[in-house]
């Protein structure tokens, strides 16, 4: 999904259930042999475990003991050479019992895996997310078919956002029908976590309250209620929340200072490169508004360390706006107060400092802001 795929997300651990039990993961993938190697990968009390074993005529085995569910990945390199230039793989819950992972074909990446209970609904969740998996193999392959300076076009690019935007809705649509099936399931956390990166907080919070009390009791079941609650703070309709953060100089720049105007807080960092990619965007919108009392105030999780990297991308992506940052990355206060976990992210305010919308991209910013600006100023001429 585009909300996945497309943002940077914290480095948090992935949502897990209370089961504490040993789990062994068997492989049959084809005829895949020597020197091919599997690997799997998976957080256990915190920490990254990373493993690999030889493929034998397709097989490959490991085992190992989890405290909970725990999502991760087994990858597939018929060179034997390591995971880092691994493209075949298969996202999987590590989980006790046993987890059989099988294609007839000799690829990973389009393997059945069954087995477990997390797994089987993992599975289930694939067929009905089929159509969706669809449209990106479509936006793909068309993106390979076309020649890389065809692909800078303006009509191409509203073909994909097209493509895109279609994806997405059909992805929510699929997340909310699966969520409602399976209340009791860790997928259906995990996607509601997802799904709470480009929804407002009225929409998730139904989703989240129709979730098994197993569920939501869990130490990533709390976890992501109390995102929620940080969210609903910053939801549709509210005030945004005070805060005071240094800007380039030094000086202390405070939100209820761009009282009076519309302003879009932006939270972005250098080192992200799906903000990177949606600067030009932003430039041309605030160029676009900038004397129609519209501004944005750009909110950076740069690192404690990369004051420099912050400053050299306000200048090369020509962001002429204010600019704030307390260089703590993931602990920005703004970041941890507004429930924000990936990045881009923005916040349109209205001179009273009213959240009206969030999460706008691209030309759907433009949209908005002509559409907001044209009626203030017409209601003003009146």
């Amino acid at each position: 999904m585009k909300k996945i795929l497309l943002t940077a997300l914290a480095a948090l651990p992935v949502a897990t259930m209370a089961q504490t039990g040993a789990f062994t993961v068997k492989g049959k993938i084809g005829k895949v042999d020597a020197p091919a190697k599997a690997y799997v990968q998976y957080r256990k009390d915190g920490k990254l475990v990373v493993d690999s074993a030889m493929v034998k005529n397709g097989e490959f085995e490991f085992k190992g003991t989890v405290a909970a569910p725990s999502q991760g990945y087994v990858l597939l390199s018929k060179k034997g050479d390591g995971m880092n230039k691994v493209r075949d793989y298969q996202q999987i819950y590590f989980e006790s019992g046993v987890i059989n992972i099988t294609n007839a074909a000799d690829s990973l990446g389009t393997a059945t895996v069954t087995g477990t209970p997390t797994n089987a609904e993992n599975e289930a969740y694939k067929v009905m997310n089929k159509p969706v998996t669809a449209l990106y193999a479509e936006m793909n392959a068309k993106a390979k078919a076309t020649p890389a300076a065809d692909r800078q076009k303006p009509e191409f690019k509203k073909e994909m956002e097209a493509m895109e935007k279609k994806a997405d809705e059909q992805s929510d649509i699929i997340s909310r029908k699966f969520v409602k099936q399976y209340p009791k399931s860790l997928i259906s956390l995990n996607l509601i976590g997802n799904m709470a990166y480009g929804m407002d907080y009225a929409e998730i919070a139904p989703l989240y309250a129709a979730l098994a009390p197993s569920v939501k009791d869990s130490e990533s079941g709390k976890k992501l209620g109390d995102q929620l609650a940080k969210m609903k703070v910053v939801a549709i309709g509210a005030v945004a929340p005070e805060f005071a953060m240094a800007d380039t100089t030094g000086a202390m720049v405070k939100l209820s200072s761009f009282r009076g105007k519309y302003v879009l807080v932006d939270l972005w960092a250098s080192w992200c490169g799906p903000c990177r990619q949606e600067n030009p965007n932003v430039v041309r919108t605030f160029n676009k508004y900038k004397d129609r009392n519209f501004t944005v105030l750009g909110v950076s999780l740069d690192r404690p360390d990369a004051k420099d990297k912050w400053l050299a991308a306000i200048k090369k992506d020509g962001l002429t706006w204010t600019h704030v940052s307390d260089l703590k990355f993931w602990d920005n206060e703004v970041a941890k107060a507004w429930g924000v976990r990936a990045i881009p992210q923005n916040f349109l305010l209205d001179p009273n400092g009213k959240v009206i919308a969030k999460n706008l991209r691209g030309d759907a910013l433009d949209a908005k802001l002509g559409e907001i600006l044209t009626k203030a100023e017409k209601v003003k001429a009146e």
